[in-house]
């Protein structure tokens, strides 16, 4: 066992597996059916607490609480009996800015205790860097190296990615995703370059991602006026936001089941189906922010589950979608009520459409705003609305990283180079 503490800094553990909490409480009762009762703070300290209190006082938990809850998660009706859960209103029109932040300010009040800078490395297929950026940009104490596949981010994307400076670096990765993530990996398993460099992450292996990104389920609770029969579909890349929401549950919110909503990259849904785990190659699709072939999280997952696969499929269901079906389902709805859907909101919604039983009441987690990739909006919605006077302040940054290759090598060069 370690600490809180020990576990954000150095984010992998020794044996290469991830940290996982030695018990997941069961909240009061009381609580729970006092959800709509509660602001935002007091359900995001009473969760937190529980992983956290015997590190960080309860002043300092509540401010960094309030700090990161800054902006909105509002649910909303979209068809039937389908809602969303809009979690795209922060800094970066992102669902991860919450978990950034959150990590950001945990980093921050206990860095004063570090004798040298922490290094967080960073693998994005898209949301994720922009929203760490944007978390610690400007924090004393820690440096970030953001890794991003060249030419498989939108140009949104890449703006959040690269306009930021100061102690805030990118790099752009002649490769895939996973070959980003397998950059960062290699590198916490390298002992000379973490003593030297003090390294963690901010990517969902860090477990002070996950805390924060539980909130989100108790919000929805929060805003709904009927319990009964709630099933969420979860659209999913390294599957933090799944684990999450299990926690959640297992925390004691009446969650019926999951829905692990996928694109192309379905080694999960696979998984569901087959019973055998096998990771591939990640594909390129429309909806790239969860273009994973060999997600982190599914250890996580198999722990919560035992490992056994039939408990698995008792709480979770498998869905997957190809472009063309994105793009579609994009502009149905559209053209139904005009709500326009990401293309990872997409999925989300069109596995309650598909699988939604009578007697349910589905929430999609909506987990960037439909301007992060508005050219794949376009494919669907030609006519869509403008959102030249969201992002023309980004547009005029000027953008600056550096290109290196999916090697090892010159990675560990690179980020040698900057330490000196």
């Amino acid at each position: 066992m370690v600490s809180f503490e020990e576990a954000i800094f150095n984010s992998l553990p020794p044996d290469n597996g991830l940290y996982y909490p030695e018990n997941i409480p069961l909240l009061d009762p009381a609580f729970i059916k006092e959800l709509r009762s509660k602001s935002q703070s007091e359900i995001g300290l009473e969760i937190s607490r529980h992983f956290m209190a015997n590190e960080l006082s309860e002043l300092d938990l509540r401010r960094i609480v309030e700090e990161t809850l800054s902006f909105d998660f509002p649910l909303v009706r979209i068809i039937g009996e389908i809602h969303c859960l809009e979690l795209f209103h922060g800094p970066t029109w992102a669902f991860k800015d919450l978990g950034a932040r959150f990590l950001s300010r945990c980093m921050q009040h206990l860095i004063s205790k570090k004798e040298k800078n922490i290094n967080v490395l960073v693998a994005t297929s898209g949301d994720t860097g922009g929203a760490v950026a944007a978390g610690f940009h400007g924090v004393d104490g820690v440096n970030v190296t953001i890794l991003f596949p060249r030419n498989k981010v939108s140009d949104l994307q890449r703006k959040q990615l690269t306009t930021w400076g100061e102690n805030v670096m990118t790099l752009e990765v002649e490769g895939s995703f996973d070959d980003c993530q397998r950059l960062v990996k290699t590198a916490f398993l390298d002992k000379d370059l973490n003593e030297e460099l003090s390294l963690s992450s901010a990517n969902s292996i860090n477990i002070a991602r996950l805390i924060p990104q539980m909130f989100y389920y108790f919000f929805a609770f929060q805003q709904l006026q009927n319990w009964d029969n709630v099933i969420v579909s979860v659209p999913s890349g390294n599957y933090g936001n799944l684990c999450a929401g299990l926690f959640a549950k297992k925390m004691g919110l009446p969650i019926a089941r999951f829905i692990a909503a996928s694109n192309d990259n379905k080694a999960v849904p696979d998984y569901l189906t087959t019973g055998h785990y096998k990771p591939l190659p990640s594909i390129e699709t429309y909806a790239n922010a969860m273009d994973v072939g060999a997600p982190s999280n599914f250890a996580r997952l198999l722990e919560f589950f035992e490992g056994n696969v039939q408990r698995m499929r008792s709480l979770i269901s498998g869905f997957s979608l190809s472009d063309p079906e994105i793009l579609k389902t994009i502009d149905h709805l559209y053209q139904k009520t005009e709500y326009i859907l990401d293309p990872h909101g997409a999925i989300g919604f069109r596995a309650l459409q598909e699988t939604l039983d009578d007697g349910e009441l589905g929430i999609f987690l909506e987990t960037a705003h439909p301007v992060k990739f508005v050219d794949t909006v376009k494919k669907a919605i030609p006519n869509m609305p403008s959102y030249q006077s969201k992002t023309e302040e980004i547009e005029r940054k000027k953008s600056t990283c550096m290109r290196i290759s999916s090697s090892y090598e010159d990675f560990r060069s690179y980020l040698t180079r900057q330490a000196v």
